[in-house]
């Protein structure tokens, strides 16, 4: 087998360090510009290993990895700085071995490209096929980079896969992508969220019952094993499901086989297993209310999803996504964050993460007054006054007001911040004047006269 690496893209800064990182490592490198000279050097001899960017001018790098696992040429590790679901997983399916996301770390790279060449003889995923149109998972950050690159390389598996993280990250988001990239995307998803069914009647959930098997069961039901048979079965807030049922789900596990409550029929099933959790599972385990086996079927490959506070500059890109969705489900006006509000909403924690986000951004859809969304939109917890942000945001809107060309700016700054300062002075003080005035540090009398030139002017 050959010893040269190929490396294809057409950003020359990139070829440069990359292969110059790959040379330094004792590798023999071979660089090129586009997919069509790397087809015309395939007639003189193969690489031991190849990288190809997946956009560049012409031939794109999937096209490319397609005709070369045709002819049976690879490795092939894909890089791009357009980490989605939908190009991570087709890469995996078209064979690829690893995927880079840029920019990446030239170590990471060169350790990639080592793995590869060690492991030849890695099995290659199925032949591409038509992508899921649409995920709704977005993110350009590091985290979710990482996140897209294991949805990618685990979704055309059947292994089950446990996804953790914090409540409102979009667990269930990540499983709907594993089964749409995977070859059970025409079956069924089936979700259920364990916690929120009572224990008595999640074992009839899972496995349907026969007529007759208790008070009120006047005919058969399928349970959710069934109804997604051949497809991919989501078991939400799994650290939460009774001992009891958790050993009947590992018997499924084990023998892909149940019963149905108060049946005698053994039913096969061929059902891939996405669970989630936002527990720790191992110290459910110690604790004695999550067995240990169970754990260890269900947590063959983990994803571990980011909280929002830790990818913040992801929070732009999925506020605009979010208002800009609701307003074409609702079929509301479209309206657009002002730069400002769009600072202030990057910089709240959302302890409730995505799924706050997306409700504060319906919410502003529906309930902002004006086209655009301003600060004074976001209500009380919009943080305006913290540190010397506030001051930014005036600048902000100062150098706005000028450059559309607005009159009486200062008037109307100085009208807008003494509204404000009275208004809130007054609801702490709960309306007592006097209080309000101490507060704020002026005179009873010039506070009276601010509120009544205030009311003149809305008059």
């Amino acid at each position: 087998m050959a010893e040269e690496i190929w490396v294809v893209d057409d950003d020359r800064g990139v070829r440069f360090v990359l292969v110059e990182a790959l040379r330094d490592a004792g590798l023999t490198v071979r660089e090129f510009g586009e997919a069509g000279a790397v087809r015309a050097a395939l007639h003189d001899g193969r690489p031991a290993l190849l990288l190809t960017d997946v956009r560049m001018p012409g031939e794109d790098g999937l096209s490319l990895l397609n005709e070369l696992q045709q002819q049976g040429i690879g490795p092939v590790i894909v890089m791009s700085a357009f980490t989605d679901v939908a190009t991570t997983a087709a890469a995996y399916r078209a064979g690829a071995v690893d995927y880079l996301a840029k920019p990446f770390d030239l170590d990471q790279a060169v350790e990639a490209v080592q793995r590869a060449l060690a492991s030849v003889a890695s099995p290659t995923l199925a032949a591409a096929q038509q992508l899921a149109p649409n995920h709704s998972l977005l993110g350009e950050s590091a985290p979710m980079r990482e996140v897209f690159r294991l949805i990618g390389r685990v979704a055309a598996s059947d292994l089950n896969v446990l996804i953790t993280g914090e409540t409102g990250t979009g667990k269930e988001l990540v499983a709907r992508a594993l089964h749409e990239e995977s070859a059970r995307r025409d079956k069924a998803f089936v979700a259920l969220n364990t916690a929120a069914i009572p224990s008595e009647l999640l074992e009839s959930e899972l496995f349907g019952h026969e007529a007759g098997a208790f008070t009120g069961a006047t005919r058969r039901v399928v349970g959710r094993f069934e109804q997604a048979e051949g497809g991919t079965l989501f078991l939400d807030e799994i650290g939460d499901m009774p001992l009891i049922l958790q050993t009947r789900l590992l018997r499924v596990l084990a023998g892909g086989e149940f019963y149905r409550v108060g049946g005698r029929e053994l039913i096969r099933g061929n059902v891939r297993i996405v669970a989630a959790t936002h527990q720790d599972l191992a110290a459910r385990v110690a604790a004695g209310q999550f067995r240990a086996d169970l754990m260890h079927r269900l947590d063959v490959v983990r994803i571990e999803l980011p909280s929002l506070r830790s990818r913040r500059s992801d929070i732009p890109l999925l506020a605009q996504h979010f208002l800009a969705s609701t307003a074409q489900e609702l079929k509301l006006p479209p309206k657009r964050f002002s730069r400002p509000a769009l600072k202030l909403v990057a910089q709240r924690d959302f302890p409730g993460n995505v799924r706050e986000l997306e409700n504060l951004c319906r919410r502003l859809a529906v309930i902002a007054p004006g086209s655009e969304i301003l600060p004074g939109d976001l209500g009380a917890g919009s943080d305006v006054a913290r540190g010397g942000e506030w001051t930014d945001i005036l600048r902000e809107w100062v150098t706005q007001a000028l450059a559309d060309g607005e009159a009486d700016i200062h008037a109307r700054a100085r009208e807008a911040l003494d509204q404000t300062l009275l208004q809130v002075a007054l609801e702490v003080s709960e309306g007592h004047r006097q209080n309000a005035a101490q507060a704020l540090g002026v005179g009873r009398n010039t506070l009276t006269r601010k509120l009544g030139a205030s009311r003149q002017r809305r008059s």
